[in-house]
């Protein structure tokens, strides 16, 4: 087993001194933790946001280099920490192949990865004129860099003209410390500063700057796009933005402490269903900061202890409800993890000494009270591993009772090795198997309508014993984790309607071999 590891490592090895020899990239020694502080908000929530935590550390001054240190990876779910310093742009941002990446020239693509920290230092990182894209990814982190002036018409364009923009299917991203700026709206080739669409959730945006755009963000690309939410905004200034501070379509948005500045035509528009729960920010000098706009698909919020400040309303009609100038709540909206905000009254003042790129990420302790940022307590990719059943089954194990649901379902996954087949997973012969074409990878089984599970038995191929390491198992229908854990075996979790449930290798040693990919009613 030891041989493939060891060509693996060459390989990557060899795409990372390319880039070294370019003068784009310098590796360094492996680090406990990826990011300084620890994610809040949504990005906590379906098993929590950690990125390249514990994965090795690599420099980058080029987008190049970033590209080649995602590339240079054992596979596409090895965690990295990429700490970049200086100016990225078009003319040092190309793509770079391998299979643990896919990239593009002209932005930076975080598409159909995993685990990775992307993180300004030293004299800081300006992403100049060139979008972050995240595309069919997970446990993203984004942390203390500039990104300015991003185009999607005129010249040059990146990311459909968003500074960072997310979709299909991503998963647990947080973006902290980072100042998003354009210089313009729409009429001068620029889009989004924030943009989240196409099945994204479990994301946080703090302590950053948004400024002079026409759109500081949206969820949703339009009124059927709802499968997107849990998003958090806290601890963020919002300033010179004529509208989409964000535009919520369906799910939840969680917005408190931040600082919204000259909101020139509407703030939060919650449509479509959405809820966002908005309590203890500061708004000030602005126009229709809250409410429904330019729609009649309505949407709700809950609101407590917002300041308003030189705050403007416009009169309701057919394609405009505003929240104000009372503010009364619409509905309610629960938040599931711990957060402290601070009171609004002290909003600007925290917010200016702690929000934007180069601040030396301080956060605020819940108190109004500025302090450094607390360290995280290293642990691996999912930070609370173990399901329902701590201690899962050996590799043979005895099955639940009833039938195997899975014989006769559909399968599907991604990063199949050559010669194996999704089949094998549902077959019931112990002699064939599936493998993904790395270490990591994931499965699926799928029936034609819904169906009750409650026990996943994952059986290791003769010879693989042992192989799967970390693994995830989700609810592909919500997206979220039923159970997480080491080694295969029997996995039970509270029974769960769906009609596609995915078993996710985060880790393994060698290739990891499935003969059988059960599953049980219970």
């Amino acid at each position: 087993m030891k041989q493939p590891v060891t060509r693996r490592l060459q390989a990557a090895l060899a795409t990372l001194a390319l880039a070294a020899a370019a003068g784009g990239i310098v590796l360094t020694a492996p680090e406990a933790s990826a990011a300084a502080g620890s994610a809040t908000g949504y990005a906590t929530q379906n098993g929590g946001t950690t990125g390249g935590a514990g994965g090795q550390t690599v420099r980058a001054t080029t987008g190049t280099a970033i590209h080649a240190a995602l590339c240079g990876r054992a596979a596409a779910g090895t965690p990295i920490v990429i700490e970049v310093e200086g100016t990225i742009n078009h003319g040092n941002t190309s793509k770079v192949s391998g299979g643990s990446c896919n990239t593009a020239d002209g932005v930076i693509e975080l598409k159909q990865i995993s685990n990775v920290t992307i993180v300004g230092v030293g004299g800081g990182a300006v992403f100049d004129q060139i979008g972050i894209h995240i595309r069919e990814s997970s446990n993203i982190i984004i942390q203390n860099v500039t990104v300015k002036n991003v185009k999607k018409s005129g010249s040059p364009t990146s990311n459909g003209g968003d500074a960072i923009g997310m979709e299909s299917g991503v998963r647990n991203v947080w973006v902290d410390h980072t100042t998003l700026e354009a210089s313009g709206g729409e009429s001068e080739g620029y889009d989004g500063l924030f943009d989240m669409k196409a099945d994204t959730r479990y994301v946080t945006l703090s302590y950053s700057i948004l400024r002079n755009s026409g759109r500081g963000g949206l969820v949703g690309s339009s009124e059927s796009d709802v499968s997107n939410g849990f998003v958090t905004y806290h601890h963020n200034l919002y300033e010179n933005i004529d509208s989409r501070a964000p535009l919520l379509r369906g799910g939840v948005g969680h917005m408190f402490n931040n600082h919204y500045v000259r909101l020139n035509s509407s703030g939060i528009n919650s449509r479509a269903g959405a809820r966002a729960k908005v309590e203890n920010n500061y708004f000030e000098d602005s126009k229709d900061v809250l409410g429904t706009f330019y729609t009649d698909a309505a949407g709700y919020w809950q609101t407590s202890g917002n300041t308003l400040d030189n705050v403007t309303w416009s009169s309701p009609g057919k394609d405009n409800n505003p929240a104000g100038p009372d503010m009364k709540s619409t509905t309610t909206v629960s938040i599931p993890y711990a957060y402290s905000p601070d009171a609004a009254g002290c909003v600007p003042d925290v917010v200016s000494r702690t929000a934007g790129a180069g601040k030396g990420l301080k956060v605020s302790d819940g108190t109004c009270t500025v302090q450094p940022p607390t360290e995280p307590t290293p642990g691996p990719t999912d930070p609370t591993p173990g399901p329902t059943d701590p201690t899962p089954g050996p590799t043979d194990p005895t099955p639940p009772g009833g039938t195997n649901l899975s014989i006769g379902a559909g399968s599907d996954g991604s990063s199949k090795a050559p010669g194996t087949s999704f089949g094998h997973l549902r077959d019931g012969d112990l002699t064939t198997y599936w493998s993904p074409a790395g270490s990591t990878g994931h499965a699926s089984i799928k029936w034609d309508s819904a169906t009750a599970v409650s026990s996943v038995v994952i059986r290791e191929a003769a010879g693989s014993t042992g192989a799967i390491g970390a693994w995830r198992l989700l609810d592909a229908d919500a997206g979220t984790v039923l159970a997480s854990g080491d080694g295969a075996g029997t996995i039970s979790f509270p029974r769960t309607t769906l009609r596609k449930i995915t078993f996710e290798i985060v880790s393994s040693t060698g290739s990891p071999r499935i003969a059988e990919y059960e599953t049980y009613a219970g």
